[in-house]
């Protein structure tokens, strides 16, 4: 079992930490949080053989996106996954497609996405399990991530937290 606490040592109105990546969109573009500057920014990590975590998540994200209405333009929903031996851009692609939200997949090779978690308060694992496709799953952080307009951590909600209570959070700061 893993517990992860930080300090909350910041200085009155500072983010804790800021959203920090280089990694390649699904489109095989490569993406910084600078790309997204002047943009809300909703963060989740996975991968795309996850059987119920990722995919409940991208869905309340979409529910999400779609509840914004107009206000959606302000909002940039994105996948980072924790599988980059599976998880190509066209894998990142077909996945992200199925939510139909405007959601950016992001991965990179182990050694970026190792980089980028240790810019975010997140933890992932490789899992042997001879059932799962290719023989392996991945355990990890299950939290979606709220960064404001400069990339400064915002917000998280737990894994389950229902798309309307998100919506109204997020509808309060924007």
């Amino acid at each position: 079992m893993w517990l992860l606490l930080w300090s909350d040592y910041r200085a009155e109105n500072e983010p804790p930490f800021i959203a920090d990546f280089e990694l390649t969109d699904h489109r095989g573009v490569i993406q910084t949080e600078e790309d997204f500057a002047g943009r809300w920014m909703l963060v989740f990590f996975g991968f795309t053989n996850c059987p119920d975590v990722c995919p409940t998540t991208l869905s309340e994200v979409a529910a999400v996106m779609e509840g914004l209405g107009d206000e959606a333009a302000m909002v940039q929903p994105i996948f980072i996954t924790i599988d980059p031996e599976r998880d190509t851009p066209a894998a990142l692609a077909e996945y992200v497609s199925l939510f139909d939200a405007g959601i950016i997949g992001l991965g990179g090779t182990s050694e970026q996405i190792a980089a980028t978690s240790e810019t975010f308060p997140i933890f992932y694992e490789r899992i042997e399990e001879a059932s799962a496709p290719d023989g392996y799953t991945m355990g990890h952080t299950s939290q979606l991530f709220l960064f404001d307009t400069q990339a400064g951590f915002a917000d998280s909600w737990p894994y389950g937290t229902p798309a309307e209570e998100i919506l109204t959070d997020l509808r309060d700061r924007i």
